[in-house]
Formats: C-alpha cells, structure tokens, sequence
C-alpha cells in the first residue's frame, strides 16, 4: 500500500536519547519538590498528586509523594501522573528558556519534505501529549508542532502492544498498512508491524554504537538516519 501517514517516535528517534536522560530527567528531578510547594493546590496539579499518593496507600504528604515521584523518575518509569507532571515542570523550563531540545540534524529538514508531500505526521511516544508539543515546539530546529496532525501518548495503550496501534490507526482514519512507524525499539516496531502498521528501524549510531543488523533488526527495514527514510 502507498503510504500517507507517518507515526513518529521522539526519543532515540527525532532527539537523542542523552538529552532526556541527561536533560530533561534531571532538570524534572531538580525542580519536583519547589514546583509542588509552589503549585500543589492548582487542581490539573493535585489530580496527579492525589493518583501517586493512592497509589501508594492513600493519604500522603506531598514530600513523600515527591520522593515517590523522584524515585520514578530514578527507574524511567513509565506512569501517567509522573509523565503529566513533568510535563508542566518542562513547560516552565522551555518558556524560561533553560534549555531548547535536541532535534536530530536530519528529523526536521525531511519531516518538512515529507509534510510538502503530502504526508500526514503524528507522533507516539511515551511522554504526555503536552509533553510533546513542548520538545517539537521549542526545539534546537525551531518550532514544529505545526507539521503534525496528531499526538498520542500511553493513555492510547502501551508502545509495545498491538492494540495502541489499532487505536491509532482507527483515530488517523486510514488502513493501518498506509502508516509508518518510526522508532528506535524493535519491540515498538513488533507491535505495530502485528497490528499492520509499515516500519522502520532507526538505528542512530549516537544512541546505538552497536549497529542493529540481521537477525537483530527483526525484519524491520533499517535505516542510520530520516534522510534514508524511503516514503
């Protein structure tokens, strides 16, 4: 089938995997227990304070939902509370201007290709949707939410599940064999391949100094950059 969708993956993908370990988490970690002190009271705040502290028993202090929260962050944890909290954490650090994020060199010259074409871009990743929009809109390339046509994130589903997939391509409105995934995690790129999705593996080599190949790629085309990309 031609394609007429591409679903994008951020981290390890579009931007290098080192700046949200090495950015983003720790500026997260840093700011949690100034950022609940400050703004714990506002209810989009609480309603995610209130889901860790259940989560871990019931009635919490904040501090102790904070370590809660650092801890995951810690772990790379993929939980919704956290992953909305950090996002409006970055969003004060982007409007700062503490940091811009990392675009690869070649993401955003053939994302534009691709939307001049008549392509319709999404992206997935397990960062919230406000999340998303804050990295593509304040990024090292300019801003780019304006390529997109779509965000999802977990409340979608898992990113290794083959029913996220088909809840995506059902939400694109369009065959799940006319869109492709773009990701770096060859567990992502099972998942939707199973749920009928096109695919290709993208194996930076800044992420990934072990070239994936063969046997290791799952059958999923390969490619060291977007520009390698064959729409």
């Amino acid at each position: 089938m031609p394609i007429h969708a591409i679903l994008t993956d951020i981290e390890g993908t579009t931007s290098s995997i080192s700046f949200v370990k090495d950015v983003l988490f720790p500026y997260a970690r840093r700011a949690l227990p100034g950022f609940v002190a400050a703004r714990g009271r506002e209810p989009a705040v609480r309603k995610w304070l209130d889901a860790v502290a259940l989560e871990n028993g019931g009635v919490c202090q904040d501090s102790v939902v904070v370590e809660v929260l650092q801890g995951w962050i810690d772990q790379d944890r993929k939980h919704t509370a956290l992953k909305a909290l950090q996002g409006m954490i970055w969003a004060d650090g982007y409007k700062s201007a503490d940091f811009t994020s990392h675009m690869y060199p070649d993401a955003a010259p053939a994302l534009r290709q691709w939307k001049d074409q008549g392509q319709r871009l999404y992206v997935y990743s397990s960062g919230s949707v406000p999340a998303q929009r804050l990295l593509f809109g304040h990024s090292d390339a300019g801003d780019l939410t304006e390529l997109f046509s779509g965000w999802f994130d977990t409340e979608v589903g898992g990113k290794r599940e083959r029913d996220s997939y088909a809840r995506i391509a059902e939400s694109i409105g369009l065959p799940a064999g006319e869109i492709l995934f773009l990701s770096d995690v060859v567990e992502e790129l099972d998942a939707a391949r199973e749920a009928g999705l096109a695919t290709v593996l993208i194996d930076r080599l800044d992420d990934y100094p072990q070239p994936r190949e063969g046997q290791a790629t799952h059958g999923h085309t390969r490619a060291v950059s977007f520009a390698q990309v064959e729409v």
